[in-house]
């Protein structure tokens, strides 16, 4: 029989290392197919998977709970699956450098338990290449098996977008990759027990590699263009939000908008692009360029926020600023490589301390992480300006007198942020509101 066949039949399970917020899903979904072990380092984390508790906002508390994954952090319990599932993060190094530290980590943990006949598939994002060049010797090294004879691996990157609920796992084509034609295969039939929009095969891992990485750069510039424009369009005194919506009357046009890029993937995946094509000689122009619009868009947003304030005859050093939102995207709680922070050290650097609040974002991993201190939306009062950050949904249901309440009372002008231009501007500057948005 083959291990697809073996895992069908439950006779063999299926691992998966890092249960965030793209393992969390992949592990659910498989879970109510075949026999699932869910593994992290996190002990904290799997204790609360363990209650029914989804940290991820991801699958949900419900299906967490009535999931038959089993949830641990005894790296031992990894030798009861053959087919292995790595879903770590790979973030950048202060210098912008790819950190492989944790798929090194997750590779070093499989190694020791692997045995024969299983297949190892790495969703983390790499540059082209590095699954081979790097994971294979550490998993030869620590199981002293050998890639190919004794094991097989595969690569297949990851598409999940977290908080989105339509674009779900299932239903987006996976990319398969294998170290050969019989692992190819044997991948492919096993990822199509739960993607129903099926899978598309690539020749070699470093085409899947590459996809992957590809994928979010194209994202990233056609952001990047957006964010230029908007900047551009402030000095004209043009609404950059009417000029897109009328762009986009037409039927070629590609719907993106400025905004803040962060996260996990966007923010970070260009950077292994350009760090491979260094190493190889050439400087990648548009890439860089892109990534460096997009960094610095924190800090255009705060001193376009600075800007307002003095135009409307506020003490900049004394004026109290709320910051609606935190996460690095709408409707999730995920706030790694949150754009936000950037606003907010820059805010700093003029003496103000924002009040930061937000629907979704974990309080305590917003102070372990970033130092912030985050809000009720209730108790945020007597405001000079309020910035709405995120396009959480639960902002845009807040009415024009919810948000006025939050600012100080009987003063002349009020400076409200719109970044994601979320709320009809005409509301607020015929209420005499000074207005921005990006």
């Amino acid at each position: 029989m083959t291990l697809y066949e073996d895992i069908i039949s439950k006779k063999e399970k299926i691992s998966l290392i890092g249960l965030g917020y793209v393992g969390m899903p992949i592990a659910v979904n498989f879970g109510e197919k075949v026999d699932v072990i869910g593994f992290d380092i996190n002990n904290e984390k799997i204790n609360l998977y363990k209650k029914g508790i989804d940290p991820t906002n991801e699958v949900g508390n419900e299906a967490v709970k009535n999931s038959s994954v089993y949830f641990t952090s005894n790296e031992e319990d990894i030798k009861k699956a053959k087919f292995h599932i790595v879903a770590v993060p790979t973030p950048i190094n202060q210098n912008k450098t790819p950190d492989l530290t944790p798929i090194e980590g997750a590779s070093e943990v499989i190694g020791r338990n692997l045995t024969k006949g299983s297949i190892v598939v790495y969703e983390s994002t790499v540059y082209p290449g590095a699954t081979e060049d790097i994971c294979i010797p550490i998993l030869e090294k620590e199981s002293g098996l050998k890639c190919g004879v004794d094991f097989k691996i595969g690569y297949s990157p990851e598409r999940i977008n977290p908080g989105d609920k339509v674009h779900t796992l299932e239903n987006i084509i996976k990319i398969v990759a294998g170290i050969d034609e019989e692992s190819l295969e044997e991948i492919a039939k096993v990822y199509e027990i739960v993607i129903k929009a099926g899978v598309h095969r690539v020749s070699s891992i470093k085409v899947a590699e590459a996809t992957k990485v590809v994928e979010n750069s194209q994202r990233d510039i056609n952001i990047a263009f957006m964010n230029e424009l908007a900047m551009v369009f402030d000095r004209m005194n043009i609404e950059t939000n009417e000029v897109l919506e009328a762009m986009n009357t037409k039927w070629n046009a590609l719907k993106f908008s400025p905004g803040l890029v962060g996260g996990h993937c966007i923010g970070v995946d260009p950077y292994y692009f350009i760090s491979e094509a260094e190493k190889l000689g050439y400087h990648s122009q548009i890439i860089t360029a892109g990534r460096k619009i997009n960094d610095d868009m924190g800090a255009f947003v705060a001193d376009a926020i600075i800007k307002e304030l003095v135009l409307a005859n506020k003490i900049v050093k004394q004026a109290k600023v709320a910051i609606l939102g935190f996460t690095f995207k709408e409707n999730c709680p995920d706030t790694r490589n949150t754009k936000i922070i950037d606003i907010i050290s820059r805010l700093k650097e003029y003496g103000i301390i924002p009040e930061i609040t937000d629907a979704y974002a974990d309080p305590n991993e917003a102070k372990k992480e970033y130092g912030i201190e985050l809000t009720e939306l209730d108790k945020i009062k007597d405001v000079d300006c309020i910035v709405v950050a995120v396009a959480h949904d639960k902002y845009q249901k807040l009415s024009f007198g919810e948000l006025e309440k939050m600012f100080v009372k009987n003063e002349e002008t009020r400076v409200f942020i719109d970044i994601k231009s979320m709320f009809d501007s005409n509301i607020f500057k015929n209420k005499g509101y000074s207005y921005w948005s990006l």
